[in-house]
């Protein structure tokens, strides 16, 4: 999820009103229109720290005692967008999307906001595994959701109301391989990452829509979309830098990718991981990469040059081993990354799973706190 996205409905964007269907309406009338800025940048080091601490949190079963935890007792989590002061995360077996309400000291138990639920196909990794806004949202309150269904892996488009709309289906479906990702790379191209469905030879074949990078060009029912990138393996997430550049991870069977394709359609490596960290949901600026890493249960850093895109310097893990194993990831327009976990697949603690807003990443180079 692209932290320059984000940005742009972060300044204004609320989920007020719920509807008496009993879903949020999405209101995004005084954002600003679809644009690259702000850009994503570093804390700045020499930036005095603020020495004043937060109220101790009030304790209760799903009150983790971290300020940084901004949600709390959720299901396996799927997409995040960040949203100013909340988020939106989608819950990946139950097909709900909520947006989430940060601990409150007069009220600290309020639970997350069921925006709209989804029917899905949890078996497996499937379910429902990632979000968009619409570009112009503020208009027309749509949301896109890339989930899994009985018979294959598909996008939709959810309105104010909850009900969704197929926009692209037949996405191969199989026992693993189902995770896909989207993003809005203009006002009118969605970019959708699919998985593997399993099988590696799908995502090398150009008559299938596994292990792809696709273009939709102003998604719509029954919409034909472009080939941009094959060959990707399982997992992994879409990130757009605001400008020329959009990062591409996934897993293999040889290795975890950071991949970049560039304005012109053109494909380079920015960085492999052959110990299989499980890369996951990425955010991304003009000079960084935030990769969620769900194995190595970190949040990576990777520096981008500004010059060349490229990334030089082994990506520093900041968070190790603090929140466990991380999913979803999303940028705020104030350099937070907002990280969802995925714990409630595995072992989990007694918050899990979690939301939490992660302070901007130093630059400098060297580990970040």
């Amino acid at each position: 999820m692209s932290l320059v996205v984000a940005g742009r409905v972060a300044l204004s964007l609320a989920l007020g009103s719920v509807l008496l269907v009993g879903c949020a309406r999405f209101d995004d009338s005084a954002a600003s229109p679809f644009t690259p800025e702000p850009t994503f940048a570093p804390a700045n080091p020499k930036a005095p720290k603020s020495t004043q601490k937060p109220p101790p949190r009030p304790e209760g079963p799903c009150i983790d005692p971290d300020p940084a935890v901004i949600s709390t007792c959720l299901d396996s989590t799927g997409g995040i967008i960040a949203l100013g002061d909340s988020a939106l995360v989608a819950e990946r077996r139950t097909g709900r999307i909520l947006r989430t309400v940060p601990v409150g000291e007069s009220d600290p138990q309020v639970p997350p906001v069921e925006v709209a639920k989804i029917d899905v196909d949890a078996s497996g990794d499937g379910g429902i595994t990632d979000l968009a806004l619409s570009p112009t949202f503020h208009e027309d309150g749509l949301l896109y959701a890339f989930i899994t269904t009985g018979s294959d892996n598909r996008v939709v488009r959810i309105s104010e109301g909850g009900q969704a709309k197929d926009i692209l289906t037949g996405i191969p479906k199989s026992a693993t391989g189902n995770q896909g990702a989207l993003e809005f790379i203009s006002p009118t191209d969605l970019l959708v990452k699919t998985g593997d469905a399993g099988n590696p030879g799908l995502a090398a074949n150009p008559a299938s829509l596994a292990g792809k990078v696709l273009r939709i060009k102003s998604p719509a029912p029954g919409a034909t979309p472009e080939v941009v990138l094959s060959g990707l393996g399982m997992g992994g997430d879409l990130c757009w830098d605001g400008a020329d550049s959009t990062w591409v991870t996934d897993r293999t069977a040889t290795e975890d990718r950071l991949q970049r394709i560039a304005r012109d359609g053109s494909v380079s490596t920015g960085w492999t991981w052959p110990d299989h960290p499980g890369v996951a949901g990425c955010a991304a600026g003009l000079e960084m990469v935030a990769i969620a890493m769900t194995n190595g249960k970190a949040l990576a850093i990777a520096e981008v040059d500004k010059q060349t895109s490229a990334i030089t310097t082994q990506p520093a893990l900041t968070n190790q081993d603090k929140y466990g194993r991380l999913g979803g990831a999303a940028g705020a327009s104030d350099g937070a990354i907002w990280v969802a976990t995925v714990n409630n697949d595995d072992n989990h603690g007694p918050f899990d799973d979690r939301v939490v807003k992660i302070p901007p990443p130093s630059g400098g180079g060297g580990t970040p706190d």
